[in-house]
């Protein structure tokens, strides 16, 4: 089953004026990269590379690069297709994260038209079994607003059946505490506050707001600095006894492996468009299994992304939350695809069982909104 085309499309929407506003910014538009696999059967494969704020770059990078160097392999063979693009440039050439973020949309879309070629759903190809995954309200939503203000956006997501949530601090301390406060209030001691300060927060802050975190019993504190800050993070640790997340912006496993020597942070959260694809998140995963670290997948912008994260998660041993994106009016969830994921009453996701990652995606949709330059947050 040879591949015979392999296609990127950068797309973008507008965001209304005060649109959440978060650590990295105000956001004003939302950008993704889908990438269309076709093999010389007709099956055809999509995915997801995370826009790196910079989605046309990737889209090229995916349609000059790194579709001349996998045409004519075989789609079966999605580890040499890794290997050759690390080999031929990732490894030698450089590119970095943006490599890393465009092998993973074609990863993705590969492993979909292997599953759709062998009609079976993503999941029992990746070794796995149709189970409830566990998910939290995230998505790029709940930022900084009153805290009136922020209940009224929870509480419709806790009434649909969400245990936890995923709050946006990284603002002033007074602020992120008085947030975390009201929700703990709001919603009760059993629900689980999980936190994200998107690299906002300083070492001073840190060292202020974790005894705080740690009284509120907050789950994790996600990404309070830039990945590559490794001493901030060990400094941070020593702070208070709430775990730190990370990983949303480590790429492939041998970023990780810095972080797994460190022992400092202790929540993985690898992005299926980010850190390599499918092929290289399960290497990741194995990794962290055998030191018994829990897995929860970031999520990107679309459905795509968002349903084969679940797949991921019903394949992985080690498993933890799906990150469901309950932000509003996110027409990559609602508009580009089929339906994704659905939350059940009791707070839990199931993998699509479609073959492939179990959605169809409109190219309607991609000719109707093409990219927007410039950046996503101001």
């Amino acid at each position: 089953m040879k591949i015979v085309d392999v296609r990127a499309y950068p797309t973008s929407f507008p965001l209304p004026p005060g649109g959440p506003r978060l650590g990295i910014g105000q956001a004003v538009k939302r950008d993704a990269v889908m990438v269309k696999v076709t093999t010389e059967d007709g099956i055809v494969g999509w995915g997801e590379s995370h826009h790196g704020r910079a989605h046309t770059a990737i889209a090229t990078l995916i349609q000059t690069t790194l579709r001349s160097l996998i045409l004519g392999m075989d789609a079966f063979d999605t580890t040499g297709i890794n290997a050759r693009i690390y080999k031929y440039q990732l490894a030698s050439h450089g590119m970095g994260a943006a490599c890393a973020m465009a092998m993973s949309g074609i990863d993705m879309a590969i492993w979909d038209a292997k599953a759709r070629a062998l009609k079976l759903p993503l999941y029992r190809l990746l070794g796995g079994a149709s189970r409830p995954i566990a998910a939290y309200a995230g998505g790029v939503a709940l930022g900084y607003q009153e805290p009136a203000a922020l209940i009224d956006e929870a509480a419709p997501h806790m009434a649909a059946g969400y245990t936890s949530v995923k709050l946006r601090v990284g603002d002033t301390v007074k602020d992120d505490i008085a947030r975390m406060e009201a929700v703990r209030d709001a919603f009760g001691k059993e629900l689980t506050i999980l936190t994200d300060a998107n690299i906002g927060y300083s070492i001073d802050q840190v060292r202020q707001v974790m005894p705080e975190m740690d009284r509120l019993n907050i789950g994790w504190l996600e990404e309070p600095f830039p990945a590559h800050d490794h001493h901030a993070y060990a400094q941070a640790r020593g702070y208070g006894s709430t775990p730190l997340a990370a990983g949303e912006n480590h790429f492939t496993r041998y970023e990780f492996t810095r972080v797994l020597e460190d022992g400092v942070i202790t929540i993985w959260q690898p992005d299926l468009s980010k850190c390599g694809g499918i092929t290289e998140a399960l290497r990741i995963a194995a990794m962290a299994s055998a030191f018994k670290i829990p897995i929860h997948p970031h999520s990107s912008m679309t459905g795509v992304n968002q349903a084969a994260s679940i797949h991921f998660l019903a394949a992985i041993e080690n498993g933890g939350y799906f990150e469901a994106d309950i932000s509003r009016a996110n027409r990559f969830r609602d508009e580009l695809c089929s339906t994704p994921w659905a939350i059940g009453a009791d707070g839990f996701v199931r993998p699509n069982e479609a073959p492939g990652i179990g959605v169809e995606v409109d190219e309607g949709f991609l000719a109707a909104y093409p990219a927007i330059e410039g950046p996503g947050y101001v």
